[in-house]
């Protein structure tokens, strides 16, 4: 099931958004026949990837990247599977490096963050010029405040918010990515006019999850937004207060704090990741790469990541993660308009 945003009266049309990012930079050689490729090229076998999150350290991204790439090796598929991180400007850093890239066994992250900010970036480079890979997980959102807030309850916090607009400092990923996008549709839900959501909107974007949780545990913004995994650690120790998830259920890691539903609000958004590779790429190298992400999708150590992890598993790999990243893209699009965040 694909992610969905869900908001009431004139953000109706915004429904339907899913976001997330998955980076994998190979140096690999091909051996072998690994199966075809439907034009009669023969899919290559895979030796070694190096994995590529495309932000700083300590966030999703990274979290991500370094998942699957210890899969990779706990299940012996690849010879040695490195994570290198390429931070900056919501992956679309990572995304240049990406295009430039020769070796066709690379991998990135991708997803809701890296989709978004190809929009607010208006990067040259863009998702949709990759190979498109396979979609792997989904996890929602949670809005978290210092463990001192006087914030008890996202009513609480968004009535003040509205109240004071700029003069609260909310943090989380890249702008334009789903946690940017998350606060500006609690605003727009609040009834502040999407056109004023830039004037009353002050977002400390970040590369990393880690920067957003140092400015929150220093009380130098109001509050954050970002992956259940990334706070849940923080919370559970009494460092945050964590008001809501963004998911249509209680999260796994978090499961008695209440849904953004639960307390009244119309609005559903889960982040994605999934992963993509250089574009241009032969049919073969593209089968090749499928298949090893399969066999990692299938493997017993990416099921014990995911329950880990708390994250959804949303495997789509070939044409069904293309249609599905075609249509993500132009919703996210759609959304970023209506919000006000791009014209």
């Amino acid at each position: 099931m694909t992610q969905h945003i869900r908001t009431r009266g004139r953000l109706a049309a915004a429904a339907a958004l899913g976001i997330a990012a998955l980076t994998l930079a190979a140096c690999s050689g091909a051996s072998a026949p690994a199966g075809d490729s439907g034009d009669g090229e023969a899919a290559a076998s895979i030796k070694s990837v190096a994995v590529v999150a495309p932000a700083d350290p300590g966030g999703g991204w990274d979290q991500t990247a370094r998942a699957f790439a210890q899969a990779l090796s706990d299940e012996s598929l690849v010879s040695s599977a490195p994570v290198t991180n390429i931070g900056g400007a919501g992956g679309t850093v990572g995304l240049a490096s990406l295009a430039t890239e020769t070796d066709p066994n690379t991998l990135m992250i991708t997803g809701s963050v890296m989709v978004g900010a190809v929009e607010t970036n208006a990067s040259d480079v863009r998702v949709d010029d990759m190979t498109p890979i396979a979609k792997l997980t989904e996890e929602p959102l949670v809005l978290v405040v210092p463990k001192d807030s006087p914030y008890d309850t996202i009513d609480d916090f968004v009535a003040d918010w509205v109240d004071r607009g700029a003069d609260i400092a909310v943090t989380g990923g890249s702008a334009g990515g789903i946690d940017h996008i998350l606060a500006a549709l609690l605003l727009t839900d609040a009834g502040v006019d999407a056109a004023d959501v830039p004037k009353k909107l002050n977002y400390i974007a970040n590369s990393g999850g880690g920067e957003a949780l140092t400015l929150l545990l220093g009380g130098q913004v109001q509050a954050g937004i970002s992956g259940v995994g990334e706070f849940a650690q923080q919370v559970e120790a009494g460092d945050l207060k964590a008001l809501a998830v963004s998911s249509g259920e209680p999260a796994l890691l978090l499961p008695d704090v209440p849904t953004l539903n639960d307390e009244g609000i119309d609005l559903v958004v889960t982040n994605w990741r999934g992963l993509i590779a250089p574009g241009g790429i032969s049919d073969a190298e593209k089968k090749a790469l499928e298949e090893l992400v399969t066999s990692v999708h299938d493997s017993k150590t990416w099921t014990g990541i995911l329950d880990k992890n708390g994250w959804t598993d949303a495997f789509l790999v070939g044409d069904e993660f293309s249609s599905f990243l075609d249509g993500d893209i132009t919703t996210t699009q759609e959304t970023l308009k209506t919000i006000g965040l791009v014209e």
